[in-house]
């Protein structure tokens, strides 16, 4: 019995999931999401009474046999379709940051205009469906209701200059932590 597959995914106040097949779909204030979910799985959408006596919305999915790889894509499914309904819901975000004398970046259109201590300026085009934002010119932000789509674009833009050990120069996610090494000793 998976730890993560057996907890049911609730589903907030505004959002609307509508399970027809194997294909969902979540719609809410931040947009519209859709994904088929693997035959092994099956998935059902109840109502549950609150402690409260509200009735709430659950999806419900379990495997369908009991084969180890039913087993083995289960929760990855029941993630999948919690991280639908908290992207339209919710959304998702990512904070880069860039260390460096001389390094910034600044938006123009929906190009992402990096200068990074290269010879040229590194042009990213922000694909669709996600929001790149600037605010200081060494603060990034991304953001989405696609929590794969969020993470991808932040990892490209970390990728064109990833942060080296020694000084720390480069860009890297808000939380992240650069383990530094000691230089040359004289």
């Amino acid at each position: 019995m998976s730890r993560i597959g057996k907890n049911p995914v609730s589903i907030p106040e505004g959002v609307e999931v509508t399970l027809s097949g194997q294909d969902l779909k979540a719609k809410g204030k931040l947009g519209e999401l859709e994904m088929r979910l693997h035959d092994e799985v099956s998935a059902v959408l109840e109502d549950v009474a609150n402690d409260d006596g509200k009735t709430q919305k659950i999806v419900r999915l379990s495997p369908k046999s009991n084969s180890r790889f039913a087993r083995q894509v289960w929760p990855t499914m029941r993630t999948l379709v919690n991280n639908i309904v908290v992207g339209v819901s919710e959304g998702y975000e990512k904070k880069l940051e860039i260390h460096g004398v001389g390094y910034r970046a600044n938006l123009q259109g929906s190009t992402l205009v990096l200068n990074l201590g290269f010879s040229h300026e590194v042009r990213f085009d922000v694909p669709q469906g996600v929001t790149v934002a600037v605010e200081k010119n060494t603060a990034i932000s991304v953001s989405g209701i696609d929590k794969q789509l969020v993470g991808q674009v932040a990892a490209n833009i970390r990728g064109f200059k990833k942060p080296e050990p020694y000084k720390g120069k480069g860009i890297r996610y808000a939380d992240e932590y650069i383990l530094r090494k000691e230089g040359k000793k004289k």
